[in-house]
C-alpha cells in the first residue's frame, strides 16, 4: 500500500498547489468540521468542479433532514489524482472518492471498500455500471454517463453558409472549418471555426485525454479489444489521424496556435458563449442554467479524424466517474457514507437535481428524466442507428501519462514540425507501456 501511494505522490506534479487551488473547502454540517461521531462523518473529494455548488447544498440538506455531518471538497480541474493522494493520507481522509475506472481501481484498490451488497449497489439500473475487480467484488459504482463531441452554434454556422447536416465526416468538417477562416481573413464573418484548444498544464485535459480517445477507441475497435480493459501495449495505428484533426482545431480556431498552450479551457467556454466561434469540443456537463448555452441554437456533432465509416459514428458517451467508499475509514463513517450514497440516488428530490441541475444521466432506478439538450441529441444519435463511442480512455495509464502527452501537444501546437509531432507519438505510444509497466509493478500485492 505504502509502495502504490508513493509512486502515485511521485508521480503527481504540483501537490501542494492542487491542494491550495481546491475548488471548496471542507463544509461543516450540523456536528462541527470534519471529523467522526457516533452518527459517522462523511467527506466527499468531489471530481467535478461544475457541480460543487449543487454538492454543498445537497450536503447541508443531508445534514439538515439527518444530523450527519458532510463535508465536500472539490479539486481543481486536472489535479484531482494528486489531490486524492495527498487527502487520502491524512488522518480525516475522504470517506467518499472517485477512481476513474480499471486503472484507477489498480491505483487505490487498498481503499475501496467491497460494495458487492451495498443499498446504493442495488438501485443500479444494469450490472455493467459496476466496477469489479479480479475477485469479482464491486469497488466501485458508475454514477453518471456523459457524452462529449463539437458542442456546435448552429446559426453561426447557418450565417457561414452551413448547415450542421452538411458535416458527416473529417473531409467535410474540414472542408468547413477551412472555409470558415477563409471568409473570416476576408471579413466575410466575424468568428473562428473553432475555440482555442486550451492546452495550457492543467487545461489540457479535452485535448490529451478526450481526444486522445479517439485513436485508442479506434485501434480497440480493430483489434476487439474490450474498451473497459485495453491493452498493457499499443501500437498507435491512427496517430496520424489523430495529428490532422489536432491540426484542423490549431489552424482554425479563435487565436493563432503558438498560444494555445498559454489558453485555458475557460477561454475557450467563453470564446464560445459569446459567439467567437462555431464548434467547442466539451461534453454534456456544459449545459447548464448559467452558462448561456440553454438560450443558444445548439447542435452535436462527433468528433471526426478521417477514419473509414466514421460516418455512422456517434458521440462519444461513458463514464469515467465511479464512487468508491473508502475502506480504511471507521465503521461508522463508512456506514454514514453507504446512507448518504442510497440517499442520493433513491431521494426524489436529488435526483431531480442531478437531472435538471447538474445534468446528469445517472444510472440508478429512481433516475429523472434529464432536460440537457445535449444529452437528448446524443441519445437520439444512437436511437437513429449512429453508433456511440465509447470511452476507451477510462484504461489510459495513468494521469502522469496523460500530462506528459499534454506536454508534447502543447509543444507540438508551437512548433508544426514533424519532429515536434515525434514527441507526441513517442508520449503517447511509446510512453503507455512505460506507465502500465510502473503501474503495475506499484500494484502488485
Amino acid at each position: 500500500m505504502k509502495k502504490r501511494l508513493a509512486l502515485i505522490l511521485a508521480s503527481a506534479m504540483l501537490v501542494t498547489s492542487a491542494v491550495a487551488g481546491l475548488a471548496s473547502c471542507k463544509s461543516g454540517g450540523a456536528g462541527g468540521e470534519g471529523g467522526s461521531s457516533e452518527k459517522g462523518h462523511v467527506y466527499y473529494l468531489n471530481f467535478k468542479p461544475e457541480a460543487d455548488g449543487i454538492w454543498q447544498d445537497l450536503a447541508k440538506k443531508y445534514t439538515e433532514e439527518t444530523g450527519i455531518t458532510v463535508d465536500i471538497t472539490t479539486a481543481a480541474d486536472g489535479k484531482y489524482e494528486e489531490t486524492l493522494a495527498s487527502e487520502i493520507s491524512k488522518a480525516d481522509a475522504p470517506t467518499l472518492f472517485q477512481i476513474n475506472g480499471p486503472t484507477g481501481l489498480a491505483n487505490w484498490k487498498d481503499y475501496c471498500y467491497d460494495l458487492s451488497d451495498a443499498a446504493v449497489t442495488k438501485e443500479l439500473t444494469d450490472k455493467a455500471y459496476a466496477l469489479n475487480d479480479a475477485d469479482g467484488a464491486t469497488r466501485g459504482i458508475a454514477f453518471v454517463t456523459e457524452s462529449y463531441g463539437l458542442i456546435t452554434n448552429t446559426k453561426l454556422l447557418k450565417e457561414a453558409g452551413y448547415e450542421i447536416t452538411d458535416i458527416t465526416n473529417f473531409e467535410s468538417l474540414k472542408k468547413v472549418a477551412e472555409d470558415i477562416t477563409a471568409k473570416k481573413a476576408a471579413g466575410e464573418i466575424n468568428f473562428s471555426a473553432f475555440t482555442n484548444a486550451s492546452l495550457t498544464s492543467g487545461d489540457w485535459w479535452r485535448m490529451q485525454t478526450h481526444l486522445a480517445n479517439l485513436p485508442l477507441y479506434y485501434e480497440y475497435k480493430d483489434g476487439n479489444v474490450d474498451p473497459g480493459v485495453g491493452l498493457q501495449e499499443i501500437k498507435g495505428t491512427y496517430m496520424d489521424n489523430f495529428r490532422q484533426i489536432l491540426d484542423l482545431y490549431l489552424d482554425n480556431a479563435t487565436c493563432e496556435r503558438s498560444v494555445a498552450a498559454s489558453k485555458k479551457i475557460d477561454d475557450a467556454r467563453t470564446e464560445f458563449v459569446n459567439g467567437e466561434a462555431v464548434f467547442y469540443q466539451n461534453g454534456t456537463w456544459e449545459y447548464n442554467k448559467d452558462s448561456g448555452l440553454m438560450d443558444m441554437e445548439l447542435g452535436f456533432l462527433p468528433i471526426y479524424i478521417g477514419v473509414e465509416g466514421e460516418e455512422n459514428q456517434s458521440v462519444c458517451t461513458g463514464t469515467e466517474n465511479f464512487w468508491a467508499v473508502n475502506s480504511q475509514a471507521s465503521e461508522e463513517d463508512i456506514q454514514a457514507t453507504l446512507d448518504f450514497l442510497e440517499w442520493a440516488v433513491t431521494d426524489d428530490e436529488v435526483t431531480k437535481v442531478m437531472a435538471d441541475d447538474m445534468g446528469f444521466s445517472i444510472p440508478f432506478k429512481n433516475a429523472k428524466p434529464v432536460s440537457n439538450k445535449l444529452t437528448l441529441m446524443a441519445n437520439d444519435m444512437v436511437s437513429g442507428g449512429k453508433t456511440n463511442v465509447s470511452w476507451a480512455l477510462i484504461t489510459m495509464p495513468s494521469q502522469a501519462w496523460k500530462d506528459n502527452l499534454g506536454s508534447f501537444m502543447a509543444a507540438y501546437a508551437s512548433d508544426k514540425t514533424d519532429e515536434a509531432w515525434a514527441g507526441v507519438v513517442k508520449a503517447y505510444v511509446d510512453n503507455w507501456k512505460v506507465e502500465k509497466d510502473l503501474v503495475a509493478e506499484a500494484t502488485k500485492d
